[in-house]
């Protein structure tokens, strides 16, 4: 009961955040001649240096032509209006959605496969309101599923981690255990043995329900048990959770000016987030998705269905910056990158541990 009066509360608030105040603009303030966009977020919200975070900053582009830091996104600006929620809880979300639906705003954005049941159900009240889902999949007549192939991105970081280990041990920190994760997990491990047939893989997660999300304690906790296993290099899959295995790195120091341990990032690029001791992050490119989806809808293309993003369309990558160019070995990279050419062509299938 607790939890359907917190739902009813938010949503009240959410339709006098649109229609009179709370610090915000009125929808009938908003200049009616432009595309509105509301996007939801995942629980972690915007800020979470990662999947949210990606998404944040296509849709940004989107309204400003500039990521959320000012920076130009090299992108132009598509005049939209954009609002967005961050949900304190898995049970705000509907409300959130049915808030802009009321609104009747042009897109709907979902951020994370854990929207697409709610998605779906306020997408069928709402059969002329054009929805996204990041991450899920909807056979709805207007809804569009974002999907990303992130197991060839995988693959390529697990490649790069073979390269870079002196122990022999990796480890993979997931966030909730579920197929989604296991194409981050699969790719990688795939990728590690292509360079090294006997490396030791330990993969561990960090929980079955929303909150694995969100929970960096834990996922240092994880980080630091695989690194006593002799793990060096960890590739993180775990959202905000994941961020504890980059202090847990960190934690292990330098010799002779090089970090002992290393973390690869996931989703955003989060090679800055502590420099020195990110070998590279998998690129989700999330961004992407989100803007294009924005400009179908603005330039009156949108279509339901799969939006697939794999590396032949920029949609996942690895990292390389000032802050790790020095971590890995020219010819490192030129084996990734010619792996990538592969597996664009085809020559090099990758298992893609949702379709088994």
């Amino acid at each position: 009961m607790k939890l359907y009066l917190l739902s009813l509360l938010l949503l009240v608030c959410l339709f006098a955040l649109f229609a009179s105040g709370c610090n915000r603009e009125s929808y009938g303030a908003d200049d009616r001649s432009k595309f509105h966009v509301g996007i939801v977020f995942d629980i972690g919200g915007k800020d979470d240096r990662s999947f949210n975070a990606a998404a944040w900053a296509g849709a940004k582009c989107a309204e400003t032509g500039k990521w959320p830091d000012g920076t130009s996104c090299g992108k132009p600006e598509l005049g939209i209006v954009l609002r967005d929620i961050e949900p304190g809880n898995p049970t705000s979300i509907e409300p959130a959605m049915r808030a802009f639906a009321e609104r009747e705003y042009d897109l709907i954005i979902g951020v994370g496969f854990a929207q697409t049941p709610i998605i779906e159900l306020v997408a069928k009240d709402y059969p002329n309101i054009r929805f996204a889902i990041v991450d899920g999949v909807s056979n709805l007549p207007n809804v569009a599923s974002l999907v990303f192939k992130e197991h060839e991105g995988s693959y390529l970081v697990g490649m790069l981690a073979a390269r870079t280990t002196k122990t022999g041990t990796i480890g993979f920190l997931g966030g909730m255990d579920i197929g989604l994760i296991h194409r981050f997990k699969e790719g990688y491990e795939e990728g590690a043995r292509a360079v090294n047939p006997n490396i030791r893989v330990i993969p561990n997660y960090v929980g079955v329900t929303d909150a694995a999300w969100n929970n960096p304690g834990k996922g240092k906790e994880i980080a630091l048990a695989q690194i006593s296993k002799g793990a060096d290099v960890i590739f993180t899959a775990a959202g905000n959770s994941g961020l504890g295995a980059f202090d847990a790195v960190e934690q292990q120091g330098m010799q002779n000016g090089r970090a002992t341990h290393f973390v690869i990032g996931v989703d955003s690029n989060q090679n800055m987030v502590k420099p020195g001791f990110v070998l590279t992050s998998m690129v989700k490119r999330v961004d992407n998705a989100v803007y294009e989806i924005i400009t179908d809808v603005v330039n009156g293309q949108f279509k339901a269905g799969f939006h697939v993003y794999g590396l032949d369309k920029d949609g996942v990558a690895y990292a390389m910056d000032e802050n790790n160019k020095a971590l890995i070995p020219e010819e490192a990279i030129k084996q990734a990158e010619e792996a990538r050419q592969k597996i664009i062509k085809g020559e090099i299938k990758v298992t893609d541990a949702m379709m088994k």
